[in-house]
């Protein structure tokens, strides 16, 4: 019940000119992906409800794109990626299946990468570094935390996705979405915003895919966090409400070695030339000290 969602921008509706290529999973999945920019392999992962369509990432890559090999895939049974998943809705088997569809990407795009994650796609990164992706360091945007149930899922947390379960199982991409946002609290003004722009029917299409953020949730634990390895920085926004801030603090302070830093921008988001500079700033420099 911790994920959030950030609205993407309209230009994130267009279609990306860079040409998508597909990276097969373990279980058969084809991930698609694109890349854009030279340099050092950095892959971005996406919150829940989004993909390359209606991506957090669109203005942030051309940015980063001025530095790195930037790579932006869509998550399993999102945009142009298929799923294989079968009925195994255990946290743990979700889990290790997006870790895999990761690892599959990396494996195309050079073998080892630099990765940042935004929201559930953080908590994502955060799990494929404790599970053995090659990451040469890893940032975090706000990755939503349950920091009243330390060592495993809250019973809230657990009725969220069994009832999130229920919805994804009726068909009813619209509740499912819906019961979605209500609960894990996005502010009226940004779901109606989703609702004037081509962004609600885009969510929705993918909103089967919801459960699977909530079971990643579900896995996460400050024990988990505790085994991340890789050089980490936590990230806010410094115009977030104080739950999502505290997740962050919550989460630098369980993972060994990592640093904290609070950046100017609204609520769960951050504008595209703080990000990009944080990015660059950390991955280019203080990760390799």
């Amino acid at each position: 019940m911790n994920d959030s969602v950030q609205l993407a921008t309209e230009d994130s509706m267009e279609t990306r000119a860079a040409e998508t290529k597909t990276a097969p999973s373990k279980d058969g999945t084809s991930i698609a992906y694109t890349v854009t920019g030279d340099g050092p392999v950095l892959v971005l992962v996406d919150a829940a409800g989004h993909f390359r369509r209606l991506s957090s990432f669109d203005g942030l890559s051309t940015v980063l794109a001025e530095h790195f090999r930037v790579v932006q895939y869509d998550r399993r049974g999102r945009g142009a990626s298929s799923d294989f998943s079968g009925t195994d809705r255990t946290p743990d088997a979700v889990v290790q299946r997006e870790v895999d569809d990761l690892a599959a990407v990396v494996a195309a795009n050079g073998g080892s990468a630099y990765v940042h994650g935004f929201s559930s796609g953080a908590l994502l990164a955060l799990h494929a570094s404790v599970r053995g992706l090659a990451t040469t360091a890893m940032t975090v945007l706000e990755p939503p935390i349950d920091s009243t149930a330390p060592h495993g899922p809250s019973e809230n947390q657990q009725a969220f996705t069994r009832e999130l379960t229920r919805l994804v199982d009726s068909g009813d991409r619209e509740a499912t979405l819906d019961f979605y946002l209500t609960e894990i609290g996005v502010p009226d003004d940004v779901v109606a915003r989703m609702r004037s722009t081509d962004s609600w029917s885009l969510m929705r299409s993918v909103s089967h895919t919801l459960v699977y953020d909530s079971l990643i949730s579900e896995a996460t634990s400050s024990k988990m966090l505790a085994s991340v390895t890789a050089p980490t920085l936590v990230l806010d926004s410094a115009g977030s409400t104080d739950d999502l801030t505290g997740m962050a603090a919550t989460v630098a302070r369980h993972i060994p070695g990592s640093a904290h830093l609070s950046l100017p921008g609204e609520w769960h988001g951050v504008a595209d030339r703080h990000l990009a500079s944080a990015l660059t700033t950390f991955f280019l420099h203080s990760a390799k000290r």
